[in-house]
């Protein structure tokens, strides 16, 4: 039997090449919606500041209690030696972003699925980067409250006002969010992102200042803390570690900050975010060191959780302090709660067939406010919540997955110097994602058991 060929074949290609273009416009229209990929009009310094807001974050005020449960050596060594390997992940991060010539990965996962594949890629990389900013937000919910407490704490002392519960100081903060996370993108919230950098920056500089200042304390001791069974020692050096991890914490947004910029043939991005990079980790450095070995030096193993929390004196300096790292909070919560947004809105839109508009932001934006405030409204431990996220979460995602999609994608040559780095990270990282969370978890689960919920 004879075949015929289709009738009007020629309208059937036709409207499969509308369709095509609809799909393709249709795309693009979403591109220039979610925040990531709306604005690509950044410039290098943008880099810098957004780098040193995601990472000179509240991690920097755990450094001299870390040091204290690491002690001198480990300490130190484990504070450099952290600072060198992500400096090198997050430049292997810069130059993945633009591997495939004619192609950007704008986003952490997007990096992951070239590497992996597609779909184990996705299941690889988003349940970490979620666990990671997500957690970070909530450690900011906390830190927040904290100081704003603490600030009041601090200008209350002569007039004797009312103690004011933690829970609504991190409402209060939160108030701050359920307004400015409305703001589009990553370019929209520079100003914002700014701001809090010049924050974190000076209120380092004022904790080593006033450490400085204060002196070394009588009967300061720089062993390890003192602790009721050995248990306590080897399981709070575990935390200390995961505490370190939570203070490099820039990867996780790193391919997304790099997705604002302009990017051609001639002058790709990474020559921009590098230019950034470098600046902010030269920042990072300038903070990051002085806070944690002269917070150290200066109050030994009785350090507190938070080095602000330990320098009372002089009161209007350290009231001060604690309002900069609230403003910088903010800014910081902004950083790592921009790509979270990325992904809901993105799987809402393009899955799920919403359609993207502003009544969508609004509400999903607010959820995500809301629910951060509540875990941290029921979960308010500070240096235990960064050891256990720390370690579980940070430790990849900054450490080593960017080593083993280096090895995956540039395949170096077995033995040479690039395949020895690669692996000597990936065993470090492997190491610290196993013990770490050991003692945060365990600090958690301690204080849990005498924390009465809602009466802090």
């Amino acid at each position: 039997m004879e075949i015929q060929a289709p009738k009007n074949s020629n309208n059937v290609y036709i409207h499969s090449s509308i369709i095509d273009e609809e799909k393709l416009a249709e795309e693009q229209a979403i591109d220039s919606w979610v925040p990531i990929t709306s604005n690509r009009n950044a410039k290098w310094w943008y880099s810098a500041f957004h780098n040193v807001t995601a990472m000179v974050g509240a991690g920097i005020l755990s450094l001299p209690y870390a040091l204290a449960q690491l002690g001198w050596g480990p300490g130190v060594t484990v504070l450099v030696l952290s600072w060198v390997i992500t400096f090198y992940t997050l430049w292997q991060m810069v130059e993945m972003h633009e591997i495939v010539p004619g192609k950007r990965f704008d986003r952490y996962h997007e990096l992951g699925q070239h590497a992996f594949g597609k779909k184990l890629g996705l299941w690889i990389i988003v349940p970490q980067q979620l666990i990671v900013e997500v957690g970070v937000d909530i450690v900011y919910m906390v830190t927040g409250g904290k100081s704003l407490k603490r600030f009041h704490e601090l200008v209350c002392q002569k007039h004797h006002c009312k103690e004011i519960s933690l829970t609504y100081f991190i409402m209060i903060f939160a108030s701050v969010h359920f307004v400015i996370s409305h703001l589009p993108d990553f370019n929209s919230i520079a100003g914002v992102s700014l701001a809090a950098a010049v924050m974190s920056v000076s209120y380092s500089t004022m904790a080593w200042g006033a450490s400085v200042k204060k002196g070394v304390q009588a009967e300061v001791k720089y062993g390890y803390k003192s602790y009721q069974t050995t248990a306590d020692a080897v399981f709070n050096f575990f935390s200390a570690l995961g505490e370190v991890a939570f203070a490099y914490a820039g990867h996780n947004v790193v391919l997304e900050i790099q997705a604002t910029m302009p990017s051609t043939l001639e002058k790709p991005s990474k020559k921009p975010m590098w230019k950034g990079v470098i600046v902010a980790y030269i920042i990072v450095a300038m903070c990051y060191f002085p806070v944690a070995i002269i917070g150290y030096w200066a109050f030994g193993n009785k350090v507190h959780d938070n080095i602000l929390e330990s320098l009372d004196k002089p009161t209007w300096l350290i009231a001060m302090a604690n309002i900069f790292v609230v403003i910088h909070v903010i800014g910081s919560y902004q950083i790592y709660a921009m790509p979270v947004f990325d992904m809901i809105e993105t799987v809402l839109v393009r899955k799920f067939r919403f359609k993207a508009t502003w009544m969508l932001r609004f509400v999903t934006r607010n959820i995500y406010v809301a629910f951060t405030m509540f875990v941290g409204i029921t979960f308010p431990f500070f240096n235990e919540l960064l050891g256990f996220f720390g370690g579980f979460a940070f430790a990849p995602t900054t450490y080593y997955l960017p080593c083993i999609m280096w090895l995956l994608i540039y395949k170096p040559k077995k033995y040479s110097l690039s395949w020895i780095i690669n692996w000597v990270c990936i065993i470090l990282g492997v190491l610290l994602m196993v013990i770490a969370p050991i003692g945060g978890l365990r600090s958690i689960i301690k204080k849990a058991t005498t924390y009465k919920f809602y009466h802090n």
